[in-house]
């Protein structure tokens, strides 16, 4: 069985973060490994507060893991502060794991601040070093330095963000208005996934995709099949969610 690490904060309504990462590779028959960034107070609808793991501690977590056990795949997900970001960006050199998934987190759904400002240059100094990033709308806007909020401006996003240095980009289009599209580029082909939009509760999408993607990657799908089998369990996932309550 392949092993997949998450690296992300908890979420103890279980629809996000860490929880919901690890529940994904169980659908995925993936081994989930985890280092947790930082513990939050939320439910199914809010963010209400945030306590960050030091960085070295962090650190300290995936260096016990990764010489225990063979990382087939890396998920990043909410890295909280931006001496997390900066460490990861090290190990992940240092202890050579190439097949990474990052989710820029850098806020809530409900508008929480989700990563300390100085978090999200250092983002883009860790974009060379993994292989997929999937930014939605906000979250490419924050690393473009430009707003993104229509497909035309999304297809410009995707080459200023692979520019940065990661080999593929996919931009969620989630928060477009009509159907849901989302955008991979490749640095030579831009590839559109267009799913109907699905009325649902669901939040923490964003972290399901990203957890699906590392999962796929790790038992050698290529990149478009795991792209879109990824985006089709969300589609699935969000259709069954019914009321965002507990």
């Amino acid at each position: 069985m392949k092993s997949v690490m998450t690296i992300a904060g908890s979420d103890p309504s279980g629809g996000a973060g860490i929880q919901a990462d690890l529940a994904t590779f169980a659908v995925f028959n993936v081994k989930g490994l985890s280092a947790i960034t930082a513990v939050t107070i939320q439910d199914p609808k809010s963010v209400k507060g945030l306590f960050p793991i030091p960085p070295s501690f962090v650190v300290q977590q995936i260096e016990t893991i990764a010489q225990a056990c063979t990382i087939d795949a890396v998920k990043v997900g909410m890295l909280a502060k931006g001496e997390t970001v900066t460490a990861l960006s090290e190990l992940l050199n240092r202890l050579d794991l190439t097949t990474v998934v990052l989710d820029p987190v850098i806020t809530s759904s409900s508008g929480f601040p989700l990563l300390e400002e100085s978090g999200i240059p250092a983002l883009r100094d860790l974009l060379p070093r993994v292989l997929i990033v999937t930014p939605n709308l906000h979250e490419a806007s924050l690393l473009t330095g430009r707003k993104v909020v229509t497909e035309e401006d999304m297809g410009e996003a995707v080459i200023r963000i692979r520019e940065m240095g990661p080999r593929y980009v996919l931009i969620k289009g989630g928060h477009l208005e009509g159907e849901a599209v989302d955008i991979l580029y490749d640095g030579e082909v831009i590839k559109r996934y267009a799913a109907e939009r699905v009325g649902g509760g669901l939040h923490g999408t964003g972290c399901i995709l990203s957890a699906a993607l590392a999962a796929c990657l790790a038992k050698g799908y290529n990149i478009e099949r795991a792209v879109a089998e990824s985006k089709a369990y969300v589609t699935s996932q969000i259709s069954r969610a019914g009321s965002p309550d507990c």
